[in-house]
């Protein structure tokens, strides 16, 4: 089973796995790295002819790699960005929805939001590195994602309901419960595009970051990041990431008991262990993500 998904992943994403040096071609690229950033998965928009648009063939490449972070215990962190210079995500492909029934429209937006919901339901952290335009569905899939680094000079905005839409692929859940739902709406009703800077001081960006002659800013501010990550124990973050998850959905009386789960969950771990015993003999510990 894993090897027929590898396969399709080759197809639909030609993942260049010697590195990146190598000239990227598919849907999507992705890559683990290695050495001091081992642990770190590098999820890489690739569709320069539609603007990284979210086509049928974007999806099914995302959904192939989403199985296999779900499957890869001895990843601590994604990093999902662009290969596209000036875009991060230019949302729906509307020639490619303009030519569906009513029926197939509605069938794609909810494959669409299951593989964004796929994405946010990861069992790592991830971080969104936002350079360029992210408007629409790309900016639900930034949304979906844990952490969002943006460029100063980056636009984000939900845009649909200029173009006789609504966000549909979580939009309109996701934006208020990052940022206060009055705000939230007002975005989405005047379908205003803001700047990276903006973004950072609503709160939809965790870090805004100066693009200038830097083009990799955003990917730049998010590794610096994800190497923050990787020493941590991997069980505990994935722990700690499904229990905010699931807790912030209840009240917090409820969110105790999702804490208390969780942690039970890591208690038996041997990373645990090594995490208090290295502390005890004062040296760096080494998790195994067992």
């Amino acid at each position: 089973m894993l090897v027929t998904r590898l396969n399709n992943l080759r197809r639909l994403c030609k993942v260049p796995w010697r590195g990146l040096a190598t000239a990227p071609e598919g849907p999507i690229v992705f890559e683990k790295l290695t050495g001091e950033d081992k642990g770190i998965a590098v999820y890489g928009l690739n569709a320069g002819a539609s603007r990284n648009a979210l086509s049928f063939d974007m999806v099914d490449a995302m959904r192939e790699v989403n199985q296999l972070l779900r499957e890869d215990t001895k990843i601590s962190v994604v990093i999902l960005y662009s290969l596209v210079p000036g875009i991060f995500c230019a949302g729906a492909n509307l020639k490619e929805r303009f030519k569906m029934s009513d029926e197939e429209v509605a069938r794609f937006v909810r494959r669409l939001r299951e593989t964004l919901i796929e994405i946010e339901d990861l069992p790592m952290p991830t971080i969104a590195a936002i350079e360029g335009v992210a408007v629409g569905g790309g900016l639900e899939l930034a949304l979906a994602c844990d952490i969002r680094v943006a460029a100063d000079t980056a636009k984000l905005g939900l845009v649909e309901t200029g173009r006789g839409l609504i966000p549909g692929a979580g939009g309109t859940q996701r934006l208020p419960r990052v940022i206060h739902p009055n705000i939230a709406k007002e975005l989405i009703y005047t379908s205003r595009i803001i700047s990276g800077a903006e973004a950072k001081a609503l709160g939809i960006a965790n870090h805004v970051v100066p693009q200038n002659s830097n083009k990799n800013a955003a990917y730049e501010k998010s590794l610096e990041l994800a190497r923050e990550i990787i020493p941590n124990a991997p069980i505990a973050l994935r722990c700690a990431k499904q229990a905010i998850n699931e807790g912030v959905q209840g009240s917090i009386k409820d969110g105790y008991e999702v804490e208390q789960k969780f942690y039970e969950r890591n208690i038996p771990m041997k990373d645990r262990i090594e995490g208090m015993v290295s502390f005890i003999e004062k040296r760096k510990p080494v998790y195994r993500g067992h």
